[in-house]
């Protein structure tokens, strides 16, 4: 078997990597789920929960919740693991990002202080967008080569709303519920979420949560003011240490990945959002062989790659998502990096050999 940690594999810890926090050993074999069988699934370490601080890569995390997923259903196929965790959790598991949240004064500003520190666990992007009658939840990756399992995004929401339930103490309902299904989660599945969540659960490209205004502002019975003052210090080190302890281009490749829908993916403007200027973000990223021109590349190679086999995003829209001015610029861009055409790629054709990889 191949080496399943980022420790083990020799190289620092990745802003695109996935926590795995000890209390997860807790909260499963509360939920009825042993840790043996589920690691034995995923081919990971039988030690892994026991170890401080693991992060795992995105394939590693995905394939240890599709695990939990086989095991809860080979135990008791009619309660799903998102659902089987949800009732055994309570407000006083400690994990940094529901802490964060419990903590706050409401459920809007547990999402927003969710939203901050999501990257200590996983490099997730969460959003919260309000009108004056609802606020809409959404759930998106950093890396979008490698998409979740539908568990995962399953999970997700169900703990966004179980938090809810648990801090206000109110069965709040969401308005709106979706993420990409698979076909038992659009099928046998759909009954079951639906109890939970209090509505039907719809096919969204993106993992979303609707809720009514007076639901997001909420408040929280568990908001504990001077505890938060107390450990936020010790949230905001975890975050610098994860970017000091990331290599320079994992730290780039995420700054890219984040300013890209926004055309803003100039040397400068990336050195600005990691708080270094220009000649040290170039000389850091020649120590470890690469530039940033070469990191860019990639990461746009990566991304087009999957928008062309996964989606039907026009050229033009593809474009716009790289930070191109124009189809024709990314067209020109993409035979260079893979000797072949968009249009060959979405047709099925492969892509040349010395194509630029994500990882």
């Amino acid at each position: 078997m191949t080496k399943p940690l980022a420790a083990a594999a020799g190289r620092s810890i990745s802003t695109l990597d996935y926590a795995v926090w000890p209390g997860w050993r807790l909260l499963m074999q509360d939920a009825g789920l042993a840790a043996p069988p589920i690691l034995r699934r995923a081919e990971l370490p039988g030690d892994l929960f026991a170890r401080d601080q693991v992060r795992l890569t995105s394939v590693e995390f995905f394939k240890l919740w599709e695990a939990i997923e086989a095991e809860a259903r080979s135990l008791d196929a009619s309660l799903l693991a998102p659902l089987r965790i949800a009732q055994v959790m309570t407000s006083d598991w400690f994990d940094p990002e529901l802490f964060a949240a419990r903590c706050s004064a409401n459920f809007g500003n547990a999402i927003e202080r969710i939203a901050k520190y999501v990257r200590l666990i996983a490099p997730m992007v969460i959003t919260l967008d309000r009108t004056p009658v609802q606020a809409t939840v959404t759930i998106d990756f950093l890396d979008q080569t490698k998409p979740p399992p539908s568990v995962f995004l399953a999970f997700k929401l169900v703990l966004f709303v179980q938090l809810a339930r648990l801090a206000t103490r109110t069965g709040v309902t969401p308005l709106k519920v979706g993420w990409p299904m698979t076909v038992d989660a659009a099928g046998n599945d759909a009954a079951l979420y639906q109890d939970f969540f209090g509505v039907a659960v719809e096919n969204a490209a993106q993992a979303t949560l609707v809720f009514a205004a007076s639901d997001i502002d909420r408040p929280f019975l568990t908001e504990n003011h001077k505890i938060w003052l107390f450990f936020e210090p010790w949230l905001r080190q975890r975050l610098a240490d994860l970017d000091r302890t990331a290599s320079m281009v994992e730290r780039v490749r995420s700054a890219l990945l984040e300013a890209m829908p926004a055309g803003d993916v100039t040397m400068r403007s990336v050195g600005k959002r990691l708080g270094v200027g220009t000649r040290m973000l170039q000389r850091r990223l020649q120590e470890e062989g690469t530039s940033f021109q070469q990191t860019l590349d990639s990461v746009r190679s990566s991304l087009a790659e999957h928008y062309l086999r996964k989606t039907m995003m026009s050229s033009a829209e593809i474009a716009l998502l790289l930070g191109f001015e124009d189809a024709n610029s990314f067209v020109r861009a993409f035979r260079g990096w893979t000797g072949t055409t968009p249009l060959t790629v979405r047709r099925g054709g492969g892509v040349a050999t010395g194509a630029t990889s994500f990882r």
